[in-house]
């Protein structure tokens, strides 16, 4: 495991001294205590602090390993889908073969929620809880970077350049590879950067690179060896809905986005505390890899993800009100089956959520929910 120690989660014996080391950090204390108590952390923020250390260190106390980290974190969750959705619901996970490991390509809604609503459900269902590829673009502080490696993350590196990215990136493909072999599943978003527009689909260059960690085997040899299943994760309400609409605006009329130091962390706090409605995670089955054709086996997974995509309410709504303002011609949807009704109180949340959109932003927040449809249909 030596090789992989920069990038692989912190194993049973580092948990307990990264924690200890945590909790004394005073900038992840300030984080801790802004997001615990945002106005008082302004007026006292030395006396906030030492409130979060101590609520930190109440929690953490029983933790001594990887297993008993899950166990806070599964804490958490329990908070966060109680306060933030309607329904959490699965599908496929008879689908698995027990005793089998696998790698969970899925759709890429939301930066922290994805794989952390497909690790609760395989945590409830008595299945090993998942490794995690994160993206080091999002670990711009290093107390972020121990709070994901504490949580079974490993880091993908995608700001090197050049010889160093391809040697960065065939390690990454070997760790993947490794997990699979030794009791681990993985969990990696189809493709770098979150579905803005709604629209999922698979980036043929991950499929290469995760081929890479058997160079001697061919494509779908290598790949069959992961054992692929794509998983569909649904969300009635996306909490970033007006953030991406924003960004997608931005590049339309100026070809460029200028994010923030604090673009992602205000994206993954948003993600994590908004409100969510319904939710549905639908594992597929394990792809069968015959062809050596990054392409052919990105659409595979594309059709089970987009196939087990579950539509909702809102979805359809969106599409309507695009047809009324005439900003889809209306032959495209001859094939589509719009409800003729939705409940009242799809409407109302609808509303309400549209009150919090600029006019300018329309556009691009609609189809950001039409989209999974218009994907489905194949328009």
């Amino acid at each position: 495991m030596d090789k992989y120690k920069d990038i692989r989660p912190y194993s049973d014996e580092e948990i307990r001294p990264v924690l200890d080391q945590l909790i004394t950090n005073p900038e992840f204390l300030q984080s801790i205590a802004s997001f615990y108590y945002p106005r008082l952390t302004r007026w006292f923020p030395g006396l906030m602090r030492k409130s979060a250390q101590g609520k930190l260190r109440g929690q953490v106390q029983g933790v001594h390993d990887v297993a008993s980290m899950q166990d806070v974190i599964a804490g958490y969750m329990d908070k966060m889908i109680h306060d933030t959705t309607t329904e959490l619901t699965k599908s496929g996970l008879e689908n698995l073969q027990p005793g089998r490991n696998y790698l969970f390509i899925s759709n890429h809604r939301d930066i922290a929620m994805d794989p952390a609503f497909v690790n609760y459900m395989l945590y409830h269902s008595g299945y090993p809880t998942l490794q995690i590829a994160i993206g080091d673009n999002l670990l711009k502080k290093p107390f972020v970077t121990d709070l994901m490696r504490l949580n079974k993350s490993f880091i993908v590196r995608r700001s090197l350049k050049g010889r160093e990215l391809l040697q960065a990136l065939s390690l990454l493909s070997q760790y993947i590879h490794h997990c699979i072999q030794s009791t681990h599943n993985v969990w990696i978003a189809q493709r770098e950067g979150r579905a803005k527009n709604g629209i999922d689909k698979t980036d043929p260059a991950l499929l290469k690179m995760l081929a890479m960690g058997r160079r001697d085997l061919p494509l779908s040899e290598s790949l069959n060896e992961l054992h692929i299943v794509p998983v569909s994760i649904s969300y009635e309400f996306d909490p970033c809905d007006v953030l991406k609409a924003e960004e997608l605006y931005a590049k339309e009329h100026t070809g460029h986005f200028e994010k923030t130091e604090d673009s992602d962390i205000q994206s993954i706090v948003k993600g994590m505390i908004g409100y969510k409605g319904a939710v549905h995670v639908a594992f597929g089955q394990e792809i069968g890899v015959v062809l050596d054709e990054a392409d052919r086996v990105a659409a595979q997974i594309d059709e089970q993800i987009i196939n087990n995509y579950k539509l909702r309410d809102i979805n359809f709504q969106a599409l309507e009100l695009l047809k009324q303002d005439g900003m889809l011609p209306l032959h495209r949807l001859n094939d589509i089956e719009i409800p003729e009704e939705f409940s009242q109180a799809a409407r109302d949340k609808f509303a309400e959520r549209l009150q919090a959109v600029e006019p300018h932003l329309m556009k691009h927040f609609l189809f950001s929910y039409a989209n999974p449809i218009l994907n489905k249909y194949g328009v």
